[in-house]
């Protein structure tokens, strides 16, 4: 699968805040065809201690195309679909979706976005693709 446009700048801010990638992509391993593969998988040892360490799965989009709604619809599908996966796999790691901060600023405040996310409970995780940081963890 092509790779989004902001994948390596999303790989690229996880390890400045100090994540692992473990998986570049973390392939689903159910009986899908084509596989499914969400786009990043990282760590983080938050005390030190191998059993408390965090998990994620990271699935990036850009939302670059005409419309955006429909990039939405795709997305919020990809989501709901690869974190089932994830529960059946590997239940401990956390699923998000990344989204560049100026999309997040212009678009996720409409209601059926907003509505979307909260009825499916979408963890999003926020970046600045010119700072190269993370803006904000949203659970």
């Amino acid at each position: 699968m092509a790779k989004d446009k902001f994948h390596l700048i999303v790989r690229l801010v996880l390890e400045k805040a100090g994540w692992i990638i473990t998986h570049d992509p973390y392939y689903l391993e159910e009986e899908a065809d084509p596989k499914q593969e969400i786009d990043l998988a990282a760590e983080k040892d938050m005390v030190g201690a191998e059993r408390n360490g965090q998990k994620i799965a990271v699935e990036v989009k850009s939302f670059l195309r005409v419309s955006f709604i429909y990039e939405f619809y795709t997305a919020l599908g990809q989501f709901i679909s690869y974190r089932s996966g994830l529960e059946i796999q590997e239940p401990e790691r956390i699923l998000y979706l990344a989204v560049e901060e100026t999309v997040y600023r212009k678009f996720f405040h409409l209601k059926t976005v907003d509505r979307g996310i909260a009825q499916n409970q979408v963890k999003l995780l926020i970046f600045n693709a010119q700072s190269k940081e993370i803006v904000l963890w949203k659970d």
